[in-house]
C-alpha cells in the first residue's frame, strides 16, 4: 500500500497547487475548479464534508462511477485503469498456464481465471467483427476451458467421458477457422490406451462445423461430422468418419450445435463465452 501512496503523491504533485486553490475557495464558491492532466484524466475537488476526489477517464467506468472518500483508493483505481492491455493479458495467460487447459483447475483456479478474463475483456472493450471477420482466420490453440472441469472433452458440450469408456489422454486442442468457406473445426489430439505390451494409439479427432455470424461478435456453429486420423505406427490407416447418432436418439442437450460470443480479440489472443457458460481462452497457433 505504501507504493500506492507514493504513486498517488507523484501523480497528485502535478496539480497540487490547483487542488489547493480549489480547497481554499470551496467554502465561498459553488463552482468546481478543474485541472487537465496530460494523461487525459480530469480531477475535481467536490464541495462536501469528505472533500472527495472524482476521477473521470474516458472509457473507464470504474473510475467514473466510484466516488471514494480517500485519495488512496482513487489512485488504486487509476493505476488499475491505466495498466497496459499487454500486462492484463500476460496476467490471464500466466494464471491458466499451469492448469492443463483447465483439466486440473479447482474452483479457486476457475474463479481467478474468470476474474482475469473479465479484466482483459474490460480493457479491450466491445468486440465487433461484423466488418472484419478476417480477424478470426487461422488456427487457434486452446489454453484454457472452464468446461474441462466436468472431465469431458467438450466440457458441457458433447464429448466422450475421459477415463470411463477408454483410458484417454487428452493432448492439444485447436480451432481451425476459415472465414471464406465458413468452416469451423475443433481438432483434438488423443492417446488411447491399449493392452500391454502394445503402445498407446495416437489419434486426431476433427469435429467439423459450419459457422455463421449472428451478431457483431456472436457466432453460431452447426455440427456436420467427426473424422478420426490415427498417427504413430498406425498413421497409414485411412481417415475414419465416425457415424453420427440419429437425431431421434440424440439427447436434446447434445444437438451438436451451439452459440458463443467473442468477448476479446486481438492478433494473437481470443476469449469466448459460450451459451452454456464456458469460458475459453485461445492463442494463435
Amino acid at each position: 500500500m505504501a507504493s500506492s501512496l507514493l504513486q498517488s503523491s507523484l501523480l497528485l504533485s502535478k496539480f497540487s497547487s490547483a487542488a489547493a486553490a480549489a480547497a481554499s475557495s470551496s467554502s465561498s464558491s459553488s463552482s468546481l475548479p478543474c485541472v487537465n492532466i496530460p494523461t487525459g484524466l480530469t480531477v475535481q475537488r467536490l464541495n462536501n464534508s469528505k472533500r472527495s476526489v472524482v476521477l473521470r477517464a474516458t472509457g473507464i467506468e470504474k473510475a467514473l462511477n466510484d466516488l471514494p472518500g480517500d485519495v488512496e483508493k482513487v489512485m488504486d483505481n487509476v493505476e488499475e485503469a491505466l495498466t497496459p492491455i499487454s500486462e492484463v493479458k500476460v496476467k490471464l495467460l500466466s494464471i491458466v498456464a499451469g492448469l492443463n487447459k483447465g483439466l486440473t483447475a479447482n474452483p479457486e483456479d476457475m474463479e481467478n481465471a474468470d476474474v482475469a478474463a473479465k479484466e482483459l475483456e474490460a480493457a479491450g472493450g466491445m468486440v465487433d467483427i461484423s466488418e472484419n471477420q478476417e480477424k478470426l482466420q487461422g488456427r487457434w490453440k486452446l489454453v484454457y476451458s472452464s468446461g474441462f472441469s466436468s472431465k469431458t472433452l467438450g466440457g458441457s458440450r458433447p464429448g466422450p467421458p475421459i477415463g470411463r469408456l477408454l483410458p484417454i489422454t487428452l493432448g492439444q486442442v485447436f480451432q481451425r477457422i476459415d472465414v471464406f468457406s465458413k468452416d469451423f473445426d475443433n481438432i483434438v489430439e488423443l492417446q488411447l490406451g491399449a493392452p500391454w505390451p502394445l503402445p498407446p494409439i495416437e489419434a486426431t479427432a476433427t469435429l467439423e462445423h459450419k459457422f455463421e455470424l449472428t451478431g457483431s461478435a456472436k457466432l453460431k456453429i452447426v455440427f456436420e461430422k467427426t473424422t478420426v486420423k490415427t498417427g504413430g505406427n498406425l498413421s497409414q490407416l485411412p481417415l475414419l468418419e465416425v457415424p453420427r447418432i440419429p437425431d431421434a436418439f440424440r439427447p436434446s442437450s447434445r444437438t451438436g450445435s451451439g452459440e458463443f460470443e467473442i468477448t476479446y480479440l486481438d492478433a494473437d489472443t481470443r476469449i469466448t463465452r459460450g451459451d452454456r457458460g464456458e469460458l475459453r481462452v485461445f492463442v494463435k497457433a
